[in-house]
């Protein structure tokens, strides 16, 4: 079926008409701007416009001289894929559940008065909580909102600011569930490199020259490395980002309560749009789907428009059960005990692996344990795989595969010390086997 139309709108109705029926397939070839032009008698800016339409919409995308295809299905890789068999799951990148408290006690704790249309879409009293614990950490105003967890909050803020196939500023390596909303967004990625201090300044630096109208950056407890900002690279970063006043900045506090390391900012006083973004899925519950965002007024205005009571609000149920957990002295010390057995967890597995030659050269914090090694990180996994044992590729954290070749995600969330033995025995013979094979 041929393409037809004499306008931009008609030729990319015609387009999308045809991927919807089937006619046109993922990843086919769309005609050359000239050739179509020439076919239907129309400018070539025309035709031009039409592709350009379609790849705003997600219909197609552009692979430079390899022209313009119809789009496919992106397929992202997830955190918390199950591990069958007997393996041991070292790859969900999830809290231990031991160390959440109980969702449904606090559900039916305290006073709750069923909310109707029309009430306030933040529960007044998590709204005060949220408020003191952000003012410790920021000095210019801020207004306090509630999002359904931190990758949400983390596309509505982009969504609210962006357009399709603009660029970001991230990680490099990434969170997966960030690489995935860039994608299904159509945003562009900017990949920003980590050491062992965070996101580095020269490559935000470079990243912000060549475009980038946002930044996500993980301040502390990044995944998959493990990584936290000092203060000096904080401070560093905040001098890079002063140079873009109008730059997005996110900062994705993700591990905030069971965090081993302090919170440095890197949002300048300058940022006119920013947002600070603290999870309560780590240390309260992945089920609970709550975040808190403090954001300046113009952002709270454009999420609240996208959250209000009536269509989208957080149920204010959920928002009474975390207020409930959050100001509970119990709950409080469970934190104090996740942060110490996370902490300890992972220097374990960590003293096991230097045990055996495997060196990781800083002291990450959080849930992961990120490991470079000089064999290919497939061939890694499926030996492990082989003998019992489940870790994420490091190839799935980055923009280009070819960067981390060797990388290994291990969650140390759960390990024990036989387990943290064990794995770092077999890791070992896995690489010497690996570095001897033809």
């Amino acid at each position: 079926m041929p393409i037809t139309g004499t306008t931009a709108a008609e030729i990319a109705g015609s387009v999308r008409d045809q991927v919807a029926s089937g006619a046109l397939a993922p990843q086919a070839v769309l005609p050359p701007v000239r050739v179509l032009a020439a076919e239907l008698g129309v400018n070539r800016n025309t035709v031009a416009l039409a592709y350009r339409r379609l790849v705003e919409a997600g219909v197609a995308e552009t692979r430079g001289r390899g022209g313009t295809v119809v789009a496919a299905v992106p397929q992202l890789a997830r955190e918390g894929v199950g591990v069958g068999g007997d393996s041991i799951d070292l790859a969900s990148g999830n809290p231990d559940p031991r160390l959440l408290p109980d969702i449904l006690a606090a559900a039916r704790g305290g006073h709750y008065s069923q909310p109707l249309y029309g009430t306030s879409a933040v529960d007044e009293a998590l709204a005060e909580w949220a408020a003191g614990d952000f003012a410790e950490d920021i000095e210019q105003p801020f207004r306090t909102l509630v999002a359904h967890g931190a990758v949400d909050a983390t596309e509505r803020l982009l969504n609210a600011h962006l357009a399709r196939a603009d660029v970001v500023a991230v990680e490099d390596p990434c969170f997966l569930a960030s690489i995935g909303t860039l994608r299904l967004n159509g945003y562009r990625s900017a990949p920003v490199r980590v050491d062992g201090d965070g996101m580095r300044p020269d490559s935000l630096r470079a990243a912000l020259e060549d475009g980038a109208r946002a930044v996500v950056c993980t301040p502390r407890a990044h995944n998959p490395t493990g990584a936290s900002l000092t203060g000096e690279r904080a401070a560093d970063l905040r001098a890079v980002l002063a140079d873009h006043p109008q730059v997005l900045v996110i900062e994705d506090d993700h591990f905030s309560a069971v965090s081993a390391r302090p919170y440095h900012r890197i949002t300048p006083a300058t940022a006119t749009r920013w947002a600070l973004v603290r999870s309560l899925s780590k240390f309260l519950g992945p089920d609970l789907r709550l975040a808190l965002v403090a954001t300046d007024a113009e952002t709270a205005a454009r999420l609240e428009a996208r959250l209000s009571a009536g269509t989208t609000w957080v149920s204010r149920l959920l928002q009474h059960t975390a207020h409930e957990l959050l100001v509970d002295p119990r709950v409080q010390e469970l934190h104090e005990r996740a942060r110490a057995a996370y902490a300890h967890r992972s220097s374990l597995l960590i003293q096991r692996l230097h045990a055996h030659g495997i060196e990781v050269p800083h002291r990450p914090d959080g849930l992961n344990v990120w490991v470079e090694l000089d064999v290919d990180s497939r061939s890694v996994v499926r030996a492990l795989a082989d003998r019992g044992w489940a870790v994420r590729p490091g190839h799935l954290f980055v923009r280009d595969p070819s960067a981390h070749q060797g990388a290994i995600r291990i969650t140390s969330s759960t390990v024990t010390e036989p387990q943290a033995e064990a794995f770092a025995t077999e890791l070992a013979a896995v690489v010497a086997d690996l570095r001897t094979a033809p």
